[in-house]
């Protein structure tokens, strides 16, 4: 069996970082104390249940890509400035590169992976589909994950608005015409 390059990556973060453990991996592990150094965090990642045993300072966006294999949500400045990372933390959206994984004790986490109904596309993604609201798709997942709290929030009504509630997300390649209309059409319910 052959592994692709993106397996024997994912595999090496995932010994060399840490390890996301199995349900009864989880039940085992919660036993034994965490060595010096070490901290053991139990969060919900998209519905699942999880437990990592990791450093105090790893970011959320590096345990959600290196350790869980999530990498959907992306890394761009690794500053809070550009947005590719958002995810949703107790449905709010945050900056997954500036939030520690420790402080997550028992919260909820929602990425880009778990927004979806199945195969079924969150009406957000269908709106960026349809508004071609993404070129070389890098911010996507950030933006995104942006838009559904924005489509949210019932006082973000006129086109400048939703300019202000993306305005931590960044296009570099300019794709915010469509990107308006994108969340334009979720917020109006058209599919």
């Amino acid at each position: 069996m052959t592994t692709s390059r993106r397996q024997f990556f994912g595999q090496a973060a995932a010994v060399s970082a840490g390890v996301a453990l199995s349900a009864p991996a989880v039940e085992a592990l919660a036993a034994e104390p965490a060595p010096a150094g070490l901290v053991d965090v139990v969060f919900e990642v998209n519905g699942e249940r999880q437990k990592l045993r990791l450093d105090p300072r790893v970011t959320l966006l590096d345990a959600l890509r290196e350790q869980l294999g999530l990498v959907g949500t992306k890394k761009g400045c690794d500053r809070g400035q550009c947005g590719a990372c958002t995810v949703h933390v107790d449905d709010r959206r945050v900056l997954s590169c500036l939030t520690l994984t420790a402080t997550l004790q028992g919260k909820e986490v929602t990425t880009i992976e778990g927004i979806a109904d199945g195969d079924d596309l969150h009406p957000v993604q269908r709106a960026f589909i349809d508004h071609d609201g993404f070129q070389c798709g890098f911010c996507t997942s950030g933006q995104i994950m942006s838009a559904v709290k924005v489509v949210e929030e019932r006082e973000v009504r006129t086109d400048d608005q939703i300019r202000e509630a993306m305005s931590g997300n960044i296009c570099r390649c300019g794709a915010y015409p469509n990107i308006l209309e994108a969340i334009k059409q979720a917020k109006a319910g058209d599919r």
